[in-house]
């Protein structure tokens, strides 16, 4: 009579396989998951700039004029911000850079405000650059 020995555990292509599949599976992910991260600094710096889209939309209906609806508005660069501006327009022009405190990307975005004296409202188109790190408001 013989004793039939049952195999145990894996053997080593098994092993290697399994290795090979989840290295494939982080090179994948890892690029995808840094531009989330990306994006997602790059909307807290669209969030930096509501206070000056307030301030602008305040003035506008104030003087109900155009004008000078974005004058005396100065950037703090602080965060995410390192470094943006305020037309007289109040078109806001906000920057992000590659330093390891900002959003690790250099990042320009441009919010426009759509001025329609006859209701007193304002649209604001967003746009900025590269592409691929803004925001859906702003693609």
């Amino acid at each position: 009579m013989t004793k039939v020995q049952l195999q145990k555990g894996f053997t080593l292509i098994e092993l290697m396989i399994v290795v090979a599949i989840i290295g494939i599976l982080a090179a994948v992910a890892l690029p995808a998951y840094q531009d989330y991260t990306v994006r997602a600094k790059v909307s807290e710096l669209i969030l930096a700039g509501s206070s000056y889209r307030t301030a602008i939309s305040e003035k506008f209906q104030t003087d109900n004029d155009t004008a000078n609806a974005g004058s005396g508005l100065s950037f703090n660069t602080v965060g995410k911000v390192s470094g943006g501006s305020v037309s007289n327009a109040g078109v806001i022009v906000l920057n992000g850079s590659t330093a390891s405190t900002s959003i690790g990307q250099a990042v320009t975005i441009t919010i426009t405000p759509t001025y329609n004296t006859g209701t007193g409202t304002i649209t604001w188109v967003c746009t900025g650059t590269p592409a691929k790190y803004m925001p859906a408001t702003c693609r």
